[in-house]
């Protein structure tokens, strides 16, 4: 099977098993997004979606965030994990916000990532999921997909990004990335599947018959 066919495999799986991608953080606006998917690096949404609430609820915008001390967002966001940077950015971004934009969330990804805290994926998940703009968020785990599935053999999440945007047409982009993170969860986890199991995986790679080895980022 070509890279290509492969893609188009991959397409019609993950359209038959979510046709409907909806934004698992919960948010309210673009800042409430932003923060939520700060607060997403290393820890779970189901976590983040419990602790946005009562975060939202002290400050549900970038002039009330601006307010709070730093001490006062890492008492809420504690459980996140990362407490004292998190809430370091949370509070310094929020006061860009006030300062440079009018307490507006940019939608230009490269003033997204001059904020503190905001990397290039975290950019990418709020212009893409906040805005509806074209982008491919990779992490981790979607790196991992796409060498299991022979769509990249990229050494880095940077690499595989741009195979991604090569094989994909780019209005499936922002679809497509949580599609993948889906399907990731309930049936190709990190330290499960590792290319044998699922059903991409055997489709992609039928004669398969031993554990896939990753290139890490």
């Amino acid at each position: 099977m070509k890279k290509s066919e492969r893609a188009t495999f991959i397409i019609k799986v993950l359209e038959n098993y979510y046709p409907e991608t909806p934004i698992p953080l919960d948010h309210n606006d673009h800042f409430t997004l932003l923060v939520a998917v700060l607060l997403s690096a290393q820890c779970t949404d189901e976590r983040v979606n419990t602790v946005t609430p009562i975060l939202f609820k002290k400050a549900k915008n970038a002039s009330e965030m601006s307010i709070l001390s730093e001490d006062d967002i890492y008492k809420i966001i504690k459980p996140c994990g990362l407490g004292p940077k998190k809430s370091k950015a949370i509070k310094k971004l929020s006061e860009i916000l006030v300062k440079q934009y009018n307490s507006i969330v940019p939608s230009d990804i490269k003033k997204l990532e001059q904020l503190p805290g905001v990397g290039h994926k975290t950019a990418s998940v709020v212009i893409s999921q906040g805005f509806g703009v074209p982008a491919f968020p990779v992490d981790t785990h979607i790196h991992r997909l796409a060498q299991r599935w022979g769509l990249s053999k990229g050494k880095n999440v940077v690499q595989t990004e741009k195979d991604l945007k090569k094989i994909f047409p780019k209005d499936k982009w922002n679809k497509l990335h949580l599609q993948i993170i889906f399907w990731g969860r309930e049936f190709c986890s990190a330290r499960a599947c590792f290319g044998l199991n699922c059903e991409i995986c055997k489709g992609c790679y039928p004669k398969r018959v031993s554990r896939f080895v990753h290139n890490q980022p």
